[in-house]
């Protein structure tokens, strides 16, 4: 639910942005999640959610940008910190930062921190391509990500708001030329309270797919 997904390749499982605890959609608990890696898009508490605790159960490698890493290691995780135009090999496969345009924060309960600059992330493994888009509004940059890698899937927001809609999401597909591409950061609170219908109904390329929480879906 909301922005955070379990990511399956034939060797490893990744997930990201776990906000499970406190998300009141959320389909499983952290305790339960089972995984290699954890990736994070910027440091808002609706995606740093439970990385650190996902993570040192898991013995588990966050990935982020570098603020946000630091962030997590101190806490205990292991850590690799990236920024956006970088790209990592990993055991499982690539993975490249892209730009995002929104914000990155952490509320410690006093006050807000820094978290560095906010990112999409994209995924390369097993000849499929993934790009989630972290929390943004629309750019046209975007035209420029679809260029340089072929999307399988594309991950967008849509809830309005704080990103965008699911109109401007549906440019995005177009932009992206994504071959598939999936609603998320919508309907969790009353502020992204949004029908994803809205955004198959604007998207004129085919690609828009709804994904119910908890099910899965194979580019």
């Amino acid at each position: 639910g909301h922005s955070c997904f379990l990511v399956e390749t034939s060797s490893h499982r990744l997930i990201i942005d776990p906000f499970l605890t406190g998300n009141p959609l959320a389909t499983a608990k952290a305790e339960d999640i089972k995984c290699d890696y954890v990736l994070l898009t910027h440091g808002h508490e609706d995606h740093f959610g439970d990385a650190v605790e996902i993570a040192k159960a898991n013995d588990a490698t966050v990935i982020a940008n570098f603020e946000t890493a630091m962030v997590a290691n101190k806490r205990g995780a292991k850590a690799h910190p990236m920024q956006p135009g970088g790209a990592w090999q990993f055991p499982f496969g690539r993975v490249k930062f892209t730009i995002a345009h929104h914000s990155s924060s952490l509320d410690h309960g006093d006050g807000f921190s820094y978290m560095g600059n906010p990112a999409g992330i994209l995924i390369t493994a097993d000849g499929k391509t993934l790009f989630h888009a972290g929390d943004t509004a629309l750019f046209l940059d975007m035209k420029l990500i679809g260029e340089l890698d072929r999307i399988d899937l594309a991950l967008l927001p849509i809830g309005d708001n704080f990103t965008m809609g699911p109109e401007d999401a549906a440019r995005a597909v177009e932009f992206l030329n994504a071959k598939a591409a999936i609603p998320m950061h919508y309907g969790t609170f009353p502020l992204i309270d949004v029908d994803p219908q809205r955004f198959v109904d604007a998207d004129k390329t085919g690609a828009a797919r709804i994904l119910e929480r908890g099910a899965s879906y194979q580019p």
